[in-house]
């Protein structure tokens, strides 16, 4: 198992989730806590397994991508932000 640090900058969010293959893509199960009172960006740290997961974040609802990962197309037409973890 590997630590996994997914961080994201959300301005004005109230709350930001992480979900992916992971968590069975479930939008509530894993609350992002902000780096610091009042700071835009959120993190979240989880121990994965070495594999390819696609993920995204909910900023307020809202399904964004990570800026910062690569892209996969999803079955609706959409894309997965997507994170290799070595071994």
């Amino acid at each position: 198992m590997a630590k996994v640090r997914f961080v994201v900058d959300c301005p004005g969010a109230r709350s930001v989730y992480l979900a992916g293959s992971f968590n069975n893509w479930d939008p509530t199960a894993r609350r992002m806590k902000r780096v610091r009172k009042g700071a835009p960006e959120f993190v979240a740290v989880l121990d994965l397994a070495p594999g390819c997961y696609p993920f995204k974040f909910i900023a307020d609802g809202e399904w964004l991508c990570c800026p910062n990962a690569r892209r996969v197309g999803n079955e609706f037409g959409g894309e997965n932000s997507v994170i290799d973890v070595e071994e």
